[in-house]
């Protein structure tokens, strides 16, 4: 074998090398951005989640809202990429505990048993106003001493959380997608999708509660998103009894 021959074989050995080497490192960080995306929601290889959504109004049938089918595509997506399985559920059917499976909760308390009896047990600090009858105040959040009413089509706001018992290291989360209206809870869904990495990285598997504010979504859709503040501590501190708001926030 003469030298430019034993380049070559060498070179080739080289470059299949250096290939192998790089494959297993994307292979590796793959890997380990898909257990910590596992982690965050709870969702390991196989395991089982449920989609908990408005049942419509027309009839006996399971009938959602366009808008929030659009909220459970992105989270059919999230789902799908930790190698996990969904199951929908009407909010009138989901009759059982939480913490056996990841849940992802999306709608208001307005049309969502389970929303309401989620934001009563886990966020005694959120009010929502659930008046039929129209007002200033119809469909306004109040968080602590704040209250943030809606204007339609402009400003208007959801809430996103990711909740787990306490004193429970193995319980699996429940995400509520509380908007104030339907195309708010696509949104905030989007927004998990997008935030999802940053999120966990600052929270890591711990609860947080996060106000998010729905700009102009009749121009825009659900796509331009402003993050107003984190209300964890305020979202769970029971509210008095005769608790009143002191600010009023609302479209300018």
């Amino acid at each position: 074998m003469n030298d430019d021959v034993r380049n070559i074989v060498l070179g080739v050995v080289a470059a299949g090398i250096s290939a192998a080497l790089g494959w297993v490192a994307r292979t590796y960080l793959w890997k380990r951005r898909l257990r910590r995306k596992q982690s965050f929601f709870g969702l390991p290889d196989n395991s089982e989640s449920l989609l908990v959504v408005n049942r419509g109004a027309g009839g006996p049938e399971l009938a959602v809202m366009r808008y929030d089918v659009f909220a459970l595509l992105e989270l059919a997506a999230l789902i799908k990429d930790c190698n996990a399985h969904a199951q929908i559920l009407p909010h009138d059917t989901a009759r059982q505990g939480f913490g056996e499976r990841t849940e992802f909760c999306v709608g208001g308390p307005a049309s969502n048993r389970r929303m309401a009896a989620h934001l009563s047990s886990l966020l005694p600090g959120v009010r929502v106003n659930v008046d039929s009858e129209p007002g200033p105040d119809r469909g306004s959040f109040q968080i602590g001493s704040e209250r943030y009413r809606v204007d339609n089509g402009k400003e208007e706001y959801a809430l996103l959380a990711r909740l787990t018992a306490e004193r429970s290291q193995n319980t699996r989360p429940v995400y509520l997608f509380c908007g104030q209206t339907a195309i708010t809870n696509q949104a905030t869904t989007r927004y998990l999708a997008r935030n999802h990495e940053r999120l966990a990285r600052k929270y890591g598997n711990s609860s947080f509660a996060l106000l998010l504010k729905v700009i102009n979504s009749q121009a825009y859709g659900p796509d331009v998103v402003e993050l107003v503040e984190d209300v964890t501590r305020a979202a769970q501190t029971p509210l008095p009894a005769a608790a009143t708001p002191r600010n009023t926030h609302r479209a300018s």
